[in-house]
């Protein structure tokens, strides 16, 4: 992912150029002309987001629950796996939901939503709507509308099946594997066009609101790198709780793997170096060789901090209010729909995207947050490779597979 990095820089630097030149030496009224066409290109590009969105979670979702049988089967351990991992992505998605309501990032942007985005007060499903909607009446007409909720009912039940279908259903299960990594490769090709959608937004944002709108993004990445610190604080708690004061000499342990996973802004890097930090700090490789993959999928507090912070970040953005009640509901789901979506790039972009088409929030919001987005994943990514790790010591300590080594880098 860090060949993205460079393009998007220097379309940011472009975009916030041409927008000022546009806002200067424009009148309004020209101004806003050229925004509207310039909107056509982050049109297109949201399109091409919306257009992986449902067989991406489908098949990740469907080799996820695959992944979950091999867990279950492991009984105990497996079991205090995935309560820890349950009890950090509450925390997470908490977290982030709390910090973006405190901080207020997005207030005062002052962002017209597009005529066709409802008012987020209409998608707030009563109990009753809720419990209908969740059931699609059809896979078909649930993946064409990009229903997530139904989309994610149906490959639970997929998956299930695959689990317990012999070896037909390791055909199926295989068969979803490939369709992910096909999946994968379409999102590469997608995301190849991000620096032209930032660059058209940031000239569109800019041009219109002016400068000021800058201060917004500022406050936005200063929020959530405040958040990520107080994350890392609770995990440091959560995982003192369980091995004592060896906590800190677990994460200092884990500086390089920390770094590596910050410089190139993905987690799966720094996964080899991480490994080897946990079994020197004397937890077994039973242990570490099975919570740390299955962690790469359903424990990634940074990034499940992120989708909620972000998503209503846009909502503020764009003056649209979000009860409480609709901001639970979008923590379950974010729940589910961030699981197994590890080694997806820019996964959070994509979920996030999900989550706006689920509650009618503006989806060209999602564009406001791709400039940033490759300096926040750099933080995201040495978060989860801390959770993860904080995970695997606290599963090897409960099971009594964590040594006293001699050597505690």
């Amino acid at each position: 992912m860090r060949r993205f990095g460079n393009p998007i820089v220097v379309a940011m630097v472009l975009g916030i150029i041409a927008g000022y030149l546009c806002h200067t030496f424009l009148d309004p009224a020209d101004a806003k002309q050229v925004a509207g066409y310039l909107s056509i290109v982050t049109d297109i590009f949201i399109r091409l987001v919306r257009m992986i969105i449902a067989p991406l979670v489908l098949s990740t979702l469907v080799v996820g629950i695959a992944h979950m049988g091999d867990a279950s089967a492991l009984g105990r351990v497996g079991a205090r796996t995935l309560g820890w991992f349950i009890g950090a992505s509450v925390t997470s998605l908490l977290l982030g939901l709390l910090m973006v309501n405190l901080l207020q990032p997005g207030a005062g942007m002052g962002l017209t939503p597009p005529d066709t985005t409802a008012a987020v007060q209409g998608a707030a499903l009563n109990l009753k709507d809720f419990a209908t909607h969740l059931v699609p009446r059809s896979i078909a007409e649930a993946m064409a509308t990009n229903e997530i909720l139904q989309i994610v009912v149906f490959a639970a039940f997929f998956g299930v099946a695959c689990m317990h279908g012999g070896a037909h259903g390791k055909t199926i299960a295989a068969f979803a594997s490939a369709v992910a990594h096909i999946m994968l490769t379409v999102t590469n090709y997608v995301m190849k066009a991000a620096p032209a959608a930032i660059f058209a937004a940031l000239t569109n944002v800019i041009a219109v609101q002016g400068l000021d709108v800058l201060t917004s993004y500022g406050k936005f990445m200063g929020g959530f790198y405040l958040s990520m610190a107080l994350l890392w604080g609770l995990l440091a708690f959560a995982g003192f709780l369980v091995v004592g004061p060896r906590i800190g000499k677990l994460i200092a342990s884990l500086r390089a793997p920390i770094l590596l996973a910050f410089s190139t802004a993905s987690s799966e890097a720094a996964y080899p170096r991480t490994l080897e930090r946990l079994e020197e700090f004397g937890v077994s490789n039973r242990i570490a060789s099975f919570v740390l993959p299955v962690g790469y999928s359903f424990n990634l507090d940074g990034s499940m901090l992120y989708c909620t912070f972000a998503t209503i970040f846009i909502a503020q953005a764009y003056g649209v209010e979000v009860p409480l009640a609709t901001q639970l509901t979008m923590l379950l789901l974010l729940m589910i729909t961030s699981k197994g979506m590890a080694g997806v790039p820019r996964a959070s972009l994509v979920v996030i995207a999900a989550t706006l088409t689920t509650f009618k929030l503006p989806e060209a919001g999602l564009v406001l947050i791709i400039g940033v987005d490759q300096f926040l994943d750099m933080g995201r990514s040495a978060t989860n490779v801390v959770g993860n790790a904080v995970a695997t010591v606290a599963v090897a300590k409960w099971e009594g597979e964590l040594k006293t080594t001699s050597q505690e880098l």
